[in-house]
């Protein structure tokens, strides 16, 4: 195509200084003057030879990237939709560039739009095009994130067999630019033989005897929790508020021998950059453009990856300068390092990184999810409560209680 605009571009030039000349002559130009347009049109002629080799070497460069973009964007998709389709699994069709995205995003705006009554259900509601596409395509839905496949699986018995797979046939998929800058390479995103490290380290960390030292620290932050309540007796209170306050409080404590206050303004960082990913999930933007030009996400998702790094590496500072490790997680992981080259630091800050979110996050919602659920189910909530005070009264948790909490454990599992 640039080759054909070339030559179009010179053909109408010559056809221009051609009637140039022409006219040259009925107005008997000097033969001076004619020579001058022959070598003015030579001149021409050369140059815009020299511009079609330019265009020509250009598209020369630029097919191989073209053509690996129309596979990837035309022919990988309607490959694997026929042949899934074979295999039975269908899902919404696939539209160029945006994939499935953009009618996942209008459900949702839908969703997030509409009322909802108090319920356990909750999956029409925070998964409205989910919920929407099993219902139409079956258990198991293929889905698209812009020109890449992703497979929903709901059958019990297959998800049973990929989280059982030992062989690498489920490889974990590339996480979005911007989850990688909220978990790194931790234990979450790695694979292989650095994951087996990391969860060693974890396992090691999180063992029985480990968590017995932490619930000292666990019903601390409770208590201290509890008695802020009493001041809002007969007022309304924001639980998952407080939860996001309560697991951060602990995970500090316990995970990374700190303060609430010191992890504070990690916490901080995290959810701001937990902010800008959920406004990015669904976006489709070209890797290579956003390298180029960078919007003001981009920007600031950079600027708060740098704050956690530099806060991480203060608190890994404050922690060699003791004599001793600690046995807690941070504690782990920097013996590691003292003791195997494979353990670089840049490791160290994507597992405190993961453990950050990831303990928050989950944590949270769940303590947020168990007191829903108990709120809706008052029979349930007036069985726990009634162990819970028959088990302990007043006295706090204790390392050994937990054995003889039943009706807790069925609600929370």
């Amino acid at each position: 195509m640039i080759n054909l605009v070339g030559i179009l571009l010179m053909l109408l030039i010559n056809i221009n200084i051609t009637l140039i000349i022409e006219k040259s002559n009925n107005y008997k130009q000097s033969e001076r003057e004619r020579k001058t347009a022959k070598i003015f049109l030579h001149g021409v002629m050369a140059n815009l030879q020299g511009i079609n080799l330019m265009l020509a070497l250009v598209s020369l460069i630029l097919l191989p990237y073209v053509l690996r973009f129309l596979k990837r964007a035309f022919w990988d998709p309607i490959r694997i939709t026929k042949s899934m389709e074979a295999q039975g699994i269908r899902g919404p069709p696939y539209k160029f560039l945006h994939g499935s995205t953009s009618e996942a995003n209008k459900l949702m705006e839908k969703s997030m739009n509409t009322p909802m009554e108090l319920s356990h259900n909750i999956l029409p509601k925070v998964q409205p095009h989910f919920h929407s596409w099993i219902k139409l395509y079956g258990r198991n839905v293929l889905t698209w994130h812009g020109s890449t496949p992703r497979l929903v699986v709901g059958e019990t018995e297959l998800v049973k067999e990929i989280l059982s797979d030992r062989e690498g046939g489920f490889p974990k998929y590339e996480p979005p630019e911007f989850m990688k800058k909220l978990l790194g390479d931790g234990l979450v995103t790695s694979s292989g033989q650095k994951w087996v490290r990391q969860r060693k380290l974890a396992t090691h960390a999180f063992r029985s005897e480990s968590l017995k030292e932490m619930i000292p620290a666990i019903v601390s932050s409770v208590e201290s929790m509890l008695q802020k309540w009493v001041k809002f007796e007969g007022k309304e209170i924001d639980l998952f508020r407080e939860f996001c306050t309560l697991t951060p409080e602990i995970i500090s404590r316990t995970a990374f021998g700190s303060s609430y206050i010191e992890g504070k303004r990690i916490f901080i960082k995290i959810d701001e950059l937990t902010a800008i990913c959920a406004r990015n999930f669904q976006a489709i933007r070209l890797p290579f453009f956003r390298k180029l030009v960078p919007n003001q996400d981009d920007i600031e998702a950079d600027k708060i990856e740098r704050d956690i790094r530099e806060s991480i590496l203060k608190l890994i500072k404050r922690r060699e300068e003791r004599k001793e490790n600690g046995d807690d997680l941070l504690g782990s992981l920097i013996k590691a390092h003292r003791e195997n080259e494979s353990i670089t630091l840049d490791d160290i800050i994507d597992e405190c990184k993961t453990f950050y979110f990831t303990g928050q996050e989950t944590t949270s919602i769940m303590l947020s999810w168990t007191a829903l659920i108990l709120a809706i189910n008052t029979d349930w909530q007036d069985k726990v409560r009634s162990e819970v005070l028959q088990l302990f009264g007043d006295r706090s948790l204790t390392s050994e209680d937990f054995a003889s909490i039943a009706k807790l454990k069925k609600v929370i599992n």
